[in-house]
């Protein structure tokens, strides 16, 4: 499952089967959005459902299936529900009868190893009330909100979308600017933006998109040209651009044509800066230096995408590496919540890509289990700025604020 283009807050609803999570969905919903049963088991996968929740807005609502489900296929299940830790800005985890065992408690270990903000519901209220004493001990030893609650007789869910709100982080509706603070009100900056086979026709890419509305709402002065006119362009353009920004791929041909005094990133190395984990990405980039035949490269797509001959990160990063290196080395591609083909320390270095269409949370906690590891990890614009020689100019930006 893959966030993909769904830029908005994510909720997670965990439990054991039949505790209600589908029903309390539908409350939140104000409609049979999931599928209901007495049998237990009925949701097999995490199951999706975009929808507004007063006082919260637009939110993605994730029924998962039962953390206590059995057999082999079960077990998968779980993994599956497990996966969308990576994903969620908020988890719910549905509980009856005064109960919290070792799944549960396992579960909230993941939580907060995943810093996921949680709240606990105490469903089916109506057959068995939840009980003050079972309530405060588990406040005081989890820091979390309980909340009793019934889904098969509830008239009034204004509770129940208070407590969702409280518990909503800030984190889930804000990010750091992308290209704000690196320069000043009523400075230029100029954006070098080549249309290749990838760019959509008649449109550009996310990236470059972005850049521009972050420039506007800080007060700059926007500038565009082509890979082809950058020298001409820079050497009339008034004012003169206070800050450069280009695609990853011609890094090496714009780094000859952008004078030394007029700094120079990647609309790729903003997006690590801004969304992903960007002082671990610093560290693991020069061990690409110390790659040796056999090694094996994980590279994380964040999202699906049609694949092209000129796809960068499935084609171009692997030949440009292979060629810096001069070494014999293996790739595999994952594209967004893919499971692993191996396990992660099997790697030498992970490669992300910007993750442009995703939150800051989701592409740190991508990596997270290659820095558990100790696996470096990287980033495609960073990747490529070091293979062509000039990574310590497209970071050094970063240095002096």
């Amino acid at each position: 499952m893959s966030k993909g283009r769904e830029v908005k807050p994510h909720i997670g609803i965990f439990g054991r089967r039949n505790n209600g999570k589908s029903s309390i969905i539908n409350v939140l919903a104000g409609k049979d959005t999931a599928i209901v049963s007495p049998i237990a088991g009925t949701t097999t996968d995490p199951v999706k459902k975009s929808m507004e929740i007063p006082g919260i807005g637009p939110v993605v609502l994730i029924d998962t299936a039962g953390i206590d489900d059995k057999g082999e296929l079960g077990n998968k299940r779980i993994q599956k529900s497990l996966d969308i830790l990576k994903i969620i800005d908020l988890a719910v985890l549905i509980i009856v009868d005064n109960i919290i065992g070792e799944e549960e408690e396992n579960l909230i270990l993941s939580f907060l190893d995943y810093n996921i903000p949680f709240v606990i519901i105490h469903n089916k209220s109506d057959l068995v009330k939840l009980q003050p004493e079972f309530k405060n001990a588990i406040e005081k030893r989890y820091n979390c909100m309980v909340m009793e609650f019934s889904a098969a007789t509830v008239t009034d869910n204004d509770q129940l979308l208070k407590v969702l709100a409280a518990a909503m982080p800030e984190t889930a509706y804000t990010s750091n600017a992308l290209v704000g603070g690196l320069f000043k009100s009523g400075e230029a900056v100029l954006l070098i933006t080549p249309i290749d086979n990838e760019a959509p026709e008649g449109r550009m890419i996310l990236p470059q998109v972005q850049a521009i509305r972050d420039i506007l709402d800080h007060d700059g002065i926007v500038m565009i040209c082509k890979e082809n006119d950058v020298e001409d362009f820079i050497r009339k353009a008034r004012p003169r651009p206070a800050l450069a920004i280009t695609d990853s791929q011609v890094f090496g041909k714009i780094g000859n044509h952008v004078p030394d005094d007029i700094p120079l990133t990647s609309f790729s190395i903003l997006l690590a800066r801004q969304r992903g984990d960007f002082q671990n990405y610093l560290k693991g980039t020069p061990h690409l230096a110390d790659l040796k035949d056999g090694d094996r490269i994980l590279i994380l797509e964040s999202c699906t995408h049609h694949v092209t001959c000129d796809d960068i990160g499935r084609h171009k990063i692997p030949s440009w590496l292979s060629k810096y290196t001069k070494k014999e080395l293996d790739f595999d591609v994952v594209a967004g919540l893919g499971q692993l083909p191996r396990d992660i320390k099997s790697y030498a270095i992970v490669i992300q890509c910007g993750g442009c269409v995703l939150t800051r949370k989701q592409v740190v906690n991508r990596v997270k289990a290659a820095v558990d590891a100790g696996v470096p990890v990287t980033n495609y614009g960073m990747t490529i700025a070091w293979i062509h020689g000039i990574y310590h100019r497209a970071v050094g930006l970063f240095n002096t604020i």
